[in-house]
């Protein structure tokens, strides 16, 4: 989850300057154990607003770090309100770009 690549605020008011959340493109970092080493995965536009190639949902990303940790995600849920829920949801695919 990164933030947005222009400030935003009253320009003005330099203490009131910041960026806004923004979970469309963001920069992640991983390393060891099954991560394929010295890669970049995926870019965004000119701007940094928008993913230009090999989008990673957050979904998928969760499903990645599991199947590190040895853990299926398909199978690994938790139970709400007498519902049972996944935490890659049902949309989240490994990412196999990034593994050894």
């Amino acid at each position: 989850f990164g933030r947005t690549p222009f400030l935003q605020g009253d320009m003005k008011n330099r203490k009131q300057w910041g960026r806004d959340h923004h979970p469309y493109a963001f920069t992640l970092w991983m390393a060891g154990g099954g991560v394929k080493p010295g890669i970049t995965y995926g870019a965004s536009d000119a701007l940094g607003m928008n993913p230009a190639e090999n989008p990673v949902h957050v979904h998928d990303f969760q499903a990645t770090l599991l199947h590190l940790l040895g853990i299926d995600h398909e199978r690994f849920t938790y139970k709400f309100q007498g519902r049972r829920y996944r935490l890659t949801d049902v949309h989240g695919k490994v990412v196999k770009g990034v593994l050894a």
